[in-house]
C-alpha cells in the first residue's frame, strides 16, 4: 500500500507517516522507482503497534526503544495493551457516572459529596515517572511504586478515596493566597501523603511543585479538579519548603 492508502485506510495524516518514517520509528520495507513508499503487511502490523502506545500516551522516543528491543514481543506487548485499554476504559467509564451524577446534581435532582465530584480522577498513577526519576532519583519513585503493588484491592480503594479527598480539599482554597494558614495546612496533607508513599525532601516537594506547571501534561490533569490549582499547588508547595528549611 502506498502512504496515502495507509493514511487512509488508518485515519491518520501523511505528515505523520512522513515523520515515524524520518525518525526511524516506522520505515517501510519497499520504494518504488518514483521514490514512493510501499507498506508491507509487516509495516502494517508494526505502524498498529505504534498507535497502540500512542493511544496509551507513550512518547515517540520510547516506542522506538520499546520495539528496537530483542526481548519485545509483540503477543505479550497486545496482551498489555489489553489490560491497560481495559483499565482505561474503566476509568472513563467511571468518570462518566461522575458526569451524570453532576448534572442531575445541577438540576437539584440530587445531593452531590465533594469525595463524590471527583470520583474517576486518579493520579495515583503516574504517567510521567521516567521524569520524576530523572529529577529525583529512583530511591523515593521506587519506594512509592513498592507501597502500591504491595496494597489490597481494599487498601487501594482507601489510597485513591484519600488522594482525591486532599485535591479536592485544595481545590476549595485555590482562591486564598498560598502562604495563608489554611493553604498551607492542606498542602501539608499532600507532603505527609507523599512521604507515607516514598521520601520527599523538601527540595523535591518544591521542584515536583514546578513540575506541576512546567509540564503542561501535569497541569491539565490537575487543573481538572479547579482551574488554577496546578499553579496555587506550586506557590503552596515552595511556601511550605520554604519555611521549614
Amino acid at each position: 500500500m502506498k502512504v496515502k492508502e495507509v493514511a487512509s485506510l488508518v485515519g491518520i495524516s501523511v505528515r505523520t507517516l512522513h515523520h515515524y518514517d524520518a525518525i526511524g520509528l516506522l520505515n517501510p520495507e519497499e520504494m518504488t522507482d518514483a521514490g514512493y513508499r510501499i507498506y508491507s503487511e509487516k509495516d502494517l502490523e508494526r505502524l498498529q503497534q505504534i498507535l497502540f502506545f500512542r493511544e496509551l500516551d507513550f512518547p515517540l522516543k520510547k516506542i522506538k526503544e520499546i520495539l528496537a528491543s530483542p526481548s519485545f514481543n509483540q503477543e505479550e506487548a497486545l496482551a498489555l495493551h489489553r489490560k491497560m485499554l481495559l483499565e482505561k476504559r474503566a476509568s472513563i467509564d467511571k468518570m462518566v457516572r461522575t458526569i451524570d451524577k453532576t448534572i442531575e446534581y445541577k438540576k437539584g435532582e440530587r445531593r452531590m459529596s465533594a469525595e463524590e465530584k471527583f470520583e474517576g480522577f486518579d493520579f495515583s498513577k503516574n504517567p510521567y515517572e521516567e521524569k520524576a526519576r530523572k529529577r529525583w532519583g529512583d530511591e523515593a519513585v521506587d519506594q512509592s511504586n513498592a507501597k502500591l503493588n504491595n496494597m489490597s484491592k481494599g487498601e487501594k480503594k482507601k489510597f485513591e478515596e484519600k488522594f482525591n479527598a486532599i485535591y479536592a480539599g485544595l481545590a476549595e482554597v485555590r482562591h486564598l493566597d498560598p502562604g495563608s494558614e489554611t493553604a498551607q495546612e492542606k498542602i501539608e496533607e499532600w507532603f505527609y501523603f507523599l512521604n507515607d508513599m516514598g521520601s520527599y525532601s523538601l527540595d523535591a516537594f518544591k521542584g515536583l511543585g514546578q513540575m506541576y506547571v512546567d509540564d503542561q501534561r501535569f497541569t491539565k490533569n490537575i487543573d481538572q479538579f479547579g482551574e488554577g490549582l496546578a499553579l496555587f499547588m506550586r506557590d503552596a508547595m515552595g511556601i511550605y519548603a520554604d519555611r521549614r528549611k
